[in-house]
């Protein structure tokens, strides 16, 4: 009789990502094809002159689908960053609100078309607002960890980022805190190799952002992430864990930009047309494309029906934001200044 090594039974061992049905599968796949015609028609309109600014997410959005999905929606607590499209239309947010942000329109349900775009919130999804300067949202993700905790709460608390923001202060004053308490937090660092400019070797002398979980006393995780499946194994994890009082992880989710940095950016002056096209060929939804095409799950038909409808969905979501209106005049004021004490009226 064969003896099993070790090795063979690291290969049979149960993954998380084993359990998501057909169906699963298949809405994740339906939302990252929806997030990157929704971000390819933002770029659009911005080179129309439409939109006046726009900041990518494309080549992100199997590591943000798959964290979207090992959580559950409007119960725990996100706090995203710009790039994180496909993570919030994964939560339940609409196309069309993404659109009113980006041509700063009144009905923008994060800020009445006052915030840059890409700027997510809702208080419904639970997705927290956060600020233009990087990595502010991480002491408030752990401060929401933590009243989750103090209250007794079966809430965990995501936070997003990139690598070049883990050069901030706030950054490591947020893992700290999440460390100290053991706090149902996660850290999820999207590594996608470059701070706009400057590229991971020259933002930190560690190998990986995830060997510096160690300093604070949390779980450290590299992951591919674009790979889909892999990325909800490891956020599978560190769900069950936050959830079991066991304290936050670290993920770095290394993956790439396929896009410049935004629309204000010229790529090519820090990388090369080679390095972008290789990458281009590791593009995380072809590649979960071609994992469901081999399962059987998918087909080209289905494959084109779903492309076609994320299509449907862009031109929908663009024809009513484009008919929206603009914030009134007399509202400029709305949520800048409070009313004036009664001692200081007239």
């Amino acid at each position: 009789m064969a003896v099993r090594t070790k090795k063979s039974k690291e290969k049979t061992r149960a993954r998380p990502s084993d359990n998501l049905t057909d169906e699963h599968l298949l809405h994740m796949y339906r939302i990252m094809m929806l997030s990157r015609k929704l971000d390819e028609r933002s770029w659009v309109l911005n080179r129309q002159g439409k939109a006046p600014f726009h900041i990518s997410g494309i080549g992100h959005e199997a590591l943000q689908v798959a964290a979207a999905q090992a959580i559950r929606p409007g119960k725990d607590w996100v706090y995203p960053y710009y790039r994180d499209l496909a993570f919030c239309l994964a939560l339940g947010m609409k196309p069309v609100d993404h659109l009113y942000a980006l041509l700063g329109k009144a009905p923008d349900p994060g800020s009445g078309g006052r915030q840059m775009p890409s700027h997510f919130s809702s208080r419904e999804l639970r997705i927290g607002s956060v600020s233009s300067p990087v990595a502010t949202q991480v002491p408030i993700a752990a401060g929401t960890a933590m009243a989750s905790k103090l209250r007794g709460l079966d809430e965990v608390t995501v936070v997003c980022l990139g690598e070049g923001s883990t050069s901030q202060g706030d950054f490591h004053e947020g893992l700290n805190w999440a460390g100290v308490h053991k706090l149902p937090f996660i850290c999820i660092v999207q590594n996608n190799q470059y701070a706009i400019s400057v590229p991971v070797a020259k933002q930190m002398a560690v190998k990986s952002v995830a060997d510096r979980a160690a300093a604070y006393g949390v779980k450290g995780v590299a992951v591919d992430g674009n790979d889909a499946l892999a990325m909800y194994d490891v956020m599978h994890e560190a769900v069950q864990r936050a959830r079991r009082g066991e304290g936050a992880t670290l993920i770095e989710a290394i993956t790439y930009r396929l896009t410049p940095h935004s629309s204000d950016d010229d790529d090519r002056s820090y990388r090369s047309r080679e390095e972008v096209e290789a990458w281009k060929r590791r593009d995380p939804i072809l590649l979960f494309r071609q994992t469901l095409l081999e399962r059987g799950i998918l087909d080209q038909e289905t494959a084109q029906a779903i492309e076609k409808w994320a299509m449907d969905e862009v031109d929908k979501a663009e024809m009513e934001a484009m008919q929206a209106p603009y914030p009134d005049v007399s509202t400029l004021e709305d949520h800048v200044y409070g009313p004036l004490p009664a001692w200081q009226e007239g």
